[in-house]
């Protein structure tokens, strides 16, 4: 087998931290951690995302976008579109 070897800088209070926890989780070194990962990972068996951070309205606005969402749900105060500008001078002008 021919083997690659690969560096990664890290902050050392980072790695420190991650060798402790993987020597609380049963495995020899780091090494072995990120071997397993790029392992599962190149199988394919290991997916992840990015959590978007959660938006908290105030009261306030909660109440106001909840309203506005019923209108939009009952077609009220929803905008009218017009195929040219006469049809728009005429509903003006009504």
């Amino acid at each position: 087998m021919e083997k690659a070897i690969l560096q990664i800088p890290i902050d050392k209070t980072l790695r420190n931290k991650a060798v402790k926890v993987a020597d609380s989780q049963g495995f020899s070194s780091l090494q072995e951690v990120v071997r397993l990962f790029i392992n599962k990972l190149a199988k394919n068996e290991i997916q992840f995302g990015f959590a978007h951070p959660t938006v908290k309205l105030s009261e306030k606005n909660e109440k106001r976008y909840d309203k506005m969402i019923k209108e939009a749900e009952n077609d009220e105060n929803v905008s009218k579109s017009f195929l040219n500008v006469e049809s728009l001078m005429d509903d003006l002008r009504k």
